[in-house]
C-alpha cells in the first residue's frame, strides 16, 4: 500500500532566520534613510549643499576607480611574473600574490562603497529638487528648473550605469584571482606554478575588459563634475 509522503515542516531555526531577514530588510532601509537624512541636515547646516556633496562623492568614486585600476594592473603583472618562476622561495611568491589579492579585494569593496555613496546623495538631491519645483510661482522658471532636473538626472544615471558596469567586471577578476591564490596555498610546487599559465590568458582578458570599463566610467565622472562646475546646472538649496 502506497503511503502519501507528507512534507515535513522546515526547522524552527530556518523559520526564525527567514522571519529575521524579512523584518531586518525594511528596518535596515529605514535606519539607513534616517541616518542619511540626519547626515545631510547636519552637513547642510554647515554650509555644504547636496550639490557640493554630490560633486565630492563623484570625485571620490572616480579616484577609487583610478586606484582600483592601478591595483589590478599591478596584480596582473605579479600574476604574470609568477608564471615565469624559475626557482626560489615559492612561499615568498605565494605571500606576495596573496597580498596583491587582499589589496585588490579591498579596492573592489572601496569602489562599491563609493558608488553607493553617490547613489544615496543623488537620490536625496533629486527628490528635494523635485519637491521644490512646486514652490515656484513663476511658471517659466519652474519649467526651466524641471528641464535642468531632467537633464542632470539623466546625466547622473548614465554615470552610475557606467560605474556599475565597471564594478560588475571586477567580480570575475577577483574570482579567478582567489581560485589561484587558494590553489597555490595548498600546492606550492613547480607543477602548480606551471598550471597557472593556463589561467593567465583569461586573467589578462578579464583585466583588460575591467580596465576599459573603469576608464569609461572615470571619463564620465570627469565630464559630470566638469558640467556641474562649469554650467552650475543644479539649483541652490533653499
Amino acid at each position: 500500500m502506497n503511503k502519501t509522503k507528507k512534507n515535513s515542516p522546515p526547522p524552527a531555526g530556518s523559520l526564525w532566520a527567514q522571519w529575521g531577514q524579512q523584518l531586518w530588510a525594511p528596518l535596515s532601509r529605514y535606519i539607513t534613510n534616517r541616518y542619511q537624512k540626519i547626515y545631510f541636515q547636519v552637513v547642510e547646516s554647515a554650509g555644504h549643499h547636496k550639490r557640493d556633496i554630490l560633486i565630492t562623492r563623484v570625485e571620490a568614486a572616480r579616484d577609487s576607480l583610478e586606484e582600483a585600476k592601478t591595483q589590478f594592473q599591478d596584480a596582473l603583472e605579479k600574476f604574470s611574473a609568477l608564471t615565469r618562476f624559475e626557482g626560489g622561495d615559492l612561499g615568498h611568491l605565494y605571500r606576495q600574490l596573496k597580498g596583491e589579492f587582499d589589496y585588490s579585494k579591498a579596492r573592489a569593496e572601496a569602489v562599491r562603497d563609493r558608488i553607493e555613496a553617490v547613489e544615496a546623495v543623488a537620490e536625496a538631491l533629486f527628490l528635494e529638487w523635485e519637491d521644490e519645483l512646486e514652490q515656484y510661482s513663476n511658471r517659466s522658471l519652474r519649467n526651466s528648473s524641471r528641464q535642468k532636473l531632467k537633464q542632470t538626472r539623466q546625466h547622473c544615471g548614465q554615470l552610475l550605469i557606467a560605474m556599475r558596469r565597471a564594478e560588475d567586471r571586477i567580480e570575475p577578476v577577483i574570482a579567478v584571482f582567489q581560485d589561484q591564490v587558494l590553489f597555490l596555498k595548498h600546492n606550492l610546487n613547480a607543477q602548480a606554478i606551471a598550471s597557472l599559465e593556463n589561467e593567465l590568458t583569461a586573467m589578462t582578458v578579464n583585466v583588460a575588459s575591467l580596465i576599459e570599463a573603469m576608464e569609461r566610467s572615470i571619463s564620465r565622472a570627469n565630464d559630470f563634475v566638469e558640467t556641474l562646475n562649469r554650467q552650475k546646472i543644479l539649483p541652490p538649496s533653499t
